[in-house]
């Protein structure tokens, strides 16, 4: 699993955080209406337009495990652009880079 080195050091480090932190995110994702892939790809729209690379290869994972195509991957990453610039473009590499890997 492509899990980045801060979230690792995360897991190692503060475990009762990260425990916390998982039981929020597994939460919340059970009161989403939005269907597995659906909500995989907008997780994956913010992190491109907030800049977070690092969470990218993981849940690029995610969404093509729930389905999402490699134009579905593209489209969602490049979603952002009018809204923020440039922010998107700099995610794309490593989205495709993780999409092919898998």
């Amino acid at each position: 699993m492509a899990i980045s080195n801060s979230f690792e050091t995360f897991a190692k480090e503060a475990p009762e955080y990260q425990q916390a932190f998982n039981e929020l995110i597994h939460s919340w994702g059970e009161n989403s209406v939005l269907d597995d892939k659906t909500q995989h790809l907008a997780y994956l729209a913010v992190l491109a337009a907030t800049g977070k690379t690092g969470g990218l290869p993981f849940h690029v994972m995610l969404a093509k495990k729930a389905g999402a195509t490699r134009q579905e991957v593209i489209s969602t990453i490049m979603i952002g652009l009018p809204a923020v610039g440039n922010e998107v473009i700099n995610a794309l590499p490593a989205a495709l880079e993780a999409y092919d890997k898998i």
